[in-house]
């Protein structure tokens, strides 16, 4: 009767957002469990996502699931938190009456004592982690300060709100004790990490101290922005073995009108000086870039600009999404004028190329030895990463499960063959 199963929708900032109330209701003598089915528990927490549609989407869709089994008394109570319910919390509480709470993104004490539980402050920095044993994910601020037209997540979670770098130490070492080996640093806006606290750009000072934490080994660095104060960060990671050299970099598109009307605050040419600045520095470095198709008053010439660009760039890593409208940001304002039919052709024809670009990098490690981190066993293969390869989202490295691999170990292998997303291996003896 004391579980309670936390569904968690979204990005990764809700996964840490909900493992850290997973500590507070396990001191409060709830067993915690993520990702559950229904039948699991009594009481279901859905942390939500209402970034774009297809994901508001699949959080109003889980909802209805679980409301559906209220109504058939499989589950006791339903509380919803999120981008979702901070956005349209009225709309929720209105439309679906079997939710027993709707509570926003920042309401965390409100959930626990709608438990009849306590908020325990002095469980700062303690987590349950919900991934594998071996990464976690380090949020190291909330809220953003951009003022990007698509965008719907300042006037969501708010403004840019670094934790202090202590605070942050002290997580990171909590974790880093429980077993991990590698922390993934997350904010909306890495780039801009302590101007707000210290008046200065804290970022590189914060990884000085992290990289210092004992058997930790990797430091991925995850949404950076297009900046001016890069440098830094760049060199430290070409001298410590301990960051990845990997930067996940939201570019969103290469045509200046499209920029210009996105308000990203840069041009084509600044992209491309940041990215001729990162492969100057860190020259293996891996590249993640996302990017939107479909953008009110994208032409055919803003498509091939952005296509052109992405071949001679040759990212590692791309990602992209087409264009929705939010209500309320500056781009909700535009004439959505590009039919959703070439939308969707204008992502596949993007992934395509992309899928391309992907393999002919890949073919070119195979031979090469690298070292990769194992993730977890299927079957019979084991599945692993490099350095330049993030959870979930990239290459995967599939090694034959031919010796007794221990999952969160590093090992060295040796690349025997390529696919457009898989790298195939061998343990080097």
């Amino acid at each position: 009767m004391n579980k309670i199963n936390i569904t968690t929708l979204g990005c990764s900032k809700n996964l840490v957002d909900s493992e850290h109330l997973a500590t507070h209701l396990k001191k409060n003598n709830f067993t915690p469990i993520f990702d559950g089915n229904i039948n699991d528990a009594q009481i279901v927490i859905i942390n939500t996502c209402g970034f774009i549609n297809d994901a508001k989407q699949e959080s109003i869709d889980t909802i209805l699931d679980f409301a559906e089994a209220k109504s058939r008394n499989k589950i006791n109570k339903i509380f919803v938190m999120g981008c979702l319910t901070e956005r349209y919390k009225n709309e929720i509480i209105k439309e679906i009456p079997e939710i027993d709470g709707v509570f926003g993104v920042n309401d965390m004490p409100k959930i626990v004592a709608a438990l009849n539980s306590d908020f325990k402050t002095e469980l700062y920095g303690q987590r349950i982690i919900s991934t594998p044993n071996h990464y976690a994910y380090l949020k190291i601020a909330e809220g953003c300060n951009r003022k990007c037209s698509f965008c719907a997540i300042p006037a969501i979670r708010g403004k840019h709100i670094s934790e202090p770098i202590e605070k942050l130490i002290t997580e990171a070492k909590y974790i880093v004790n429980k077993g991990v080996k590698e922390i993934l640093l997350i904010s909306q806006d890495t780039s801009f990490y302590g101007k707000d606290l210290y008046n200065n750009f804290e970022l590189r000072n914060l990884l000085d101290q992290i990289i210092k934490i004992d058997k930790l080994e990797w430091i991925r660095l995850h949404y950076l922005y297009p900046a001016n104060h890069l440098e830094p960060i760049l060199k430290l990671m070409a001298d410590s073995p301990k960051i990845c050299n990997y930067i996940d970099i939201p570019f969103q598109h290469i045509s200046n009108s499209i920029l210009k009307s996105m308000n990203r605050g840069h041009d084509a040419d600044k992209i491309k000086q940041n990215i001729e600045l990162f492969r100057k520095i860190v020259p293996d470095v891996a590249l993640r870039t996302t990017m939107i198709v479909g953008y009110p008053g994208e032409t055919e010439k803003d498509f091939q600009d952005l296509l052109d660009f992405v071949q001679f760039t040759k990212f590692d890593r791309l990602g992209a999404f087409t264009y929705s409208e939010e209500e309320g940001t500056p781009a909700a304002k535009l004439e959505d004028n590009v039919p959703d039919v070439v939308k969707q052709e204008r992502l596949d024809e993007l992934m395509l190329l992309q899928s391309e670009i992907s393999l002919e990098k890949n073919k070119q490690k195979i031979g090469k030895t690298l070292k990769v981190i194992i993730d977890k066993q299927d079957d019979d293969v084991f599945i692993g990463r490099t350095e330049y390869d993030s959870p979930e989202v990239d290459n995967e490295v599939i090694i034959p499960a031919d010796q007794n691999l221990k999952i969160g170990d590093f090992y060295n292998v040796n690349i025997t063959n390529a696919q457009e997303f898989d790298l195939y291996a061998q343990i080097v003896d």
